[in-house]
């Protein structure tokens, strides 16, 4: 028979196909075993009324078989086959396709068939790894064991000759490219590599696919090593195996499905070492339909905050992997969830690789977010012990969503975020800071710094403590912007011990403060001037109990954010530096010293205002700007 031509159309569709439609080459296999399967849900349909069919449920299969000698792969199917005409109709023009023909049939009969392929182009992503193809197909109806084979090896047309074939069904032969430098298309051949590509795409393909797998077995006897010992033989075999799960575990009813299964499914599936602390199982009908088995991990993967990491659910539909990884379905403060995503609602395009709207996949993602919410919650309120475990991961991630957005995510987080509490000594919800508030008391108390030891010594919040309110101890670095996004929480105002009104003072008592400022003014102006810039101002305190000295900030940049912004190392951090305030505690001997000294040598009083700096940039946690020059000061006083 005579060459026949694709329509042109045809022709630059192929060539986008095998070089820009398709991201990865293995996809192909995926596109091919999915046309098999649609193969066999046409013929099962129809015997479900046709006794003559022959076949029970159980007989379908897809067989898959490599030839390395000859370079082929062989992808086969007792399905519905094709006819010469059918051939010349769904090959012959590409992006025709039969699949979508006979779903439109199965509708307009009312009938729900679940049909995967409907582009009609997935069958020549075979190109992209093929120098030939050959489709031999025998279709359901056929008198005779006559079939027949449409042979192409690209854009410069095809063949369709009659054939032999006993069974009814298809068989496509792919034979390979020769490797290139840069491509080595034999891998398509390997075992291995066949066994992961039908477990990444196909592997709840509702019909088994079968595949000869090499394994090892003891035989009798023994042979004598190189080194004279003895060791035991064993000879490789060929099995024929179901290489696929065919049902999702996420398909299956909760009822059928052990705690164990799911986290099994879960360490297989996502190569954990954990159990996750939690498991969503969700079944939504409505504008959009789908299943979910979502699942939140104890710990953090050692990548998780490097932009290695790749977030995002699988998306599946009708049981074939579309995206390994479709961020689109979490926002980015659930970005830790892992987990699978079934629908057959999705708008795709041609590949099937990406997705043409994402009305559907918004309306989904909202869904999840609010689902993946008030399972933490209920984690929260529930399991006190796995919420610490989760929230020690990944608690820094709900922190960078709160900020993001300039506190978009408030309402959606604000209650999910921990910190440490300086009385209860642990990890404890907002809620529960507000609950356990005393009578009379404004604010919910915090202090910034590296580590709970160290801030449960600061001089600052000695007034606080005294009056027993609780302080959260904050230990990250983002969680001054955090507290700044929130603003308050149940109408209870963020309030630092840094800060100049900790509410605590009486009228009177600021009054007594104010008068201090004005009657020793000139000696905090002369503490100032000889800090020559280093302070923006120096006052007495009104926190300071048994300290003499604290470091405090005026403006918006505390000294935990000028640490913040330095460590990003940028142009734009550089500006970013804190009014740094020396505060004085008037009634401590140090300043009676400071007092004295600054009326009798002003060079001595001078070293002392630099020896209380260098001191409260200690107790701060700042870095001396000239640790020698510390130093020496201290030995000089001394002596």
């Amino acid at each position: 028979m005579a060459k026949k031509q694709f329509k042109s159309e045809s022709k630059r569709l192929l060539d986008l196909m095998i070089h820009s439609i398709y991201t990865h080459k293995e996809i192909f296999l995926r596109e091919i075993i999915s046309n098999a399967s649609d193969a066999i849900d046409k013929l099962c349909y129809i015997s479900l009324t046709d006794d003559k069919v022959g076949l029970t449920r159980d007989d379908f299969k897809i067989i898959i078989t490599a030839d390395k000698e000859k370079r082929t792969l062989t992808i086969s199917d007792n399905g519905i086959g094709m006819t010469a005409e059918e051939l010349e109709s769904n090959l012959g023009v590409i992006a025709r396709s039969g699949s979508l023909q006979f779903k439109k049939d199965m509708t307009d009969t009312n009938e729900d068939v679940d049909i995967i392929g409907q582009f009609g182009v997935g069958f020549y992503s075979a190109f992209m790894v093929a120098d030939k193809v050959t489709v031999i197909s025998k279709a359901y109806g056929s008198d005779t064991d006559t079939a027949n084979m449409w042979v192409s090896a690209g854009s410069d047309g095809y063949t369709i000759t009659p054939c032999q074939k006993v069974s009814v069904g298809t068989d496509i032969i792919i034979d390979m490219k020769p490797d290139e430098e840069e491509e080595d298309y034999c891998e398509f051949l390997e075992e291995d590599t066949l066994h992961r590509i039908i477990k990444k795409y196909s592997d709840y393909i509702r019909w088994p696919i079968i595949m000869d797998v090499t394994k090892s077995r003891q035989v009798d006897g023994t042979e004598t090593d190189k080194d004279g010992s003895k060791k035991k033989i064993w000879e490789d075999y060929t099995e024929t195996e179901v290489i696929n799960s065919r049902i999702p575990i996420w398909q299956r009813a909760k009822s059928e499905v052990t705690d164990e299964e799911c986290m099994q499914f879960y360490k297989e599936k996502f190569f954990d070492m954990e159990d996750p602390v939690s498991v969503l199982r969700i079944s939504a009908e409505g504008t959009v339909t789908y299943k979910a088995m979502l699942f939140i991990p104890a710990k953090a993967p050692h990548d998780y905050y490097s932009r290695e990491y790749e977030a995002g659910l699988q998306l599946y539909t009708s049981g074939v992997m579309i995206m390994e990884h479709c961020a689109d379905l979490l926002p980015e403060h659930f970005r830790f969830v892992r987990g699978v995503v079934d629908s057959q609602d999705l708008s795709l395009n041609i590949s099937r690789e990406l997705l043409q709207h994402d009305r559907q996949l918004k309306v989904i993602a909202s869904n999840l977010e609010k689902k993946i919410k008030a399972e933490l919650k209920k984690l929260m309120d529930n399991d006190y012990d796995k919420y610490v475990l989760f929230f020690k991961s990944f608690g820094l991630q709900l922190k960078y969503g709160l900020v993001n957005g300039y506190g978009a995510n408030r309402d959606m987080l604000s209650d999910l975020i921990m910190f440490y509490s300086s009385k209860a000594e642990k990890l404890i919800p907002l809620a529960d800071y507000v609950k356990n508030m005393q009578e009379g008391q404004k604010y919910i108390y915090y202090a910034c710094g590296e580590n709970a030891a160290k801030l449960d010594k600061l001089p600052q919040a000695e007034n606080v403590r005294e009056k027993g309110y609780e302080i959260f101890y904050m230990t990250d670095d983002i969680d001054e912007f955090v507290v700044r996004s929130l603003m308050k929480f149940e109408d209870k105002e963020f309030r630092s011990v840094n800060d100049d009104d900790l509410g605590l003072e009486s009228e009177d008592e600021k009054k007594e403060t104010e008068k201090l400022e004005t009657e020793n003014k000139d000696i905090l102006d002369f503490v100032k001037d000889s800090l020559s810039g280093k302070i923006a101002a120096a006052k007495l305190s009104h926190k300071l109990k048994s300290h003499p000295v604290c470091l405090t900030t005026q403006g918006g940049i505390s000294l935990e954010m000028e640490r913040y912004f330095a460590a990003l190392n940028t142009e734009a951090s550089e500006n970013m530096k804190a009014e740094r305030v020396l505060e004085l505690n008037v009634n401590h001997p140090v300043f009676a010293a400071l007092k004295d000294t600054f009326t009798s040598d002003k060079e001595k009083a001078k070293k002392y205002a630099e020896l209380l700096y260098g001191q409260s940039q200690l107790i701060a946690g700042v870095s001396l700007d000239d640790p020698s020059h510390f130093a020496d000061l201290i030995s000089e006083l001394m002596v």
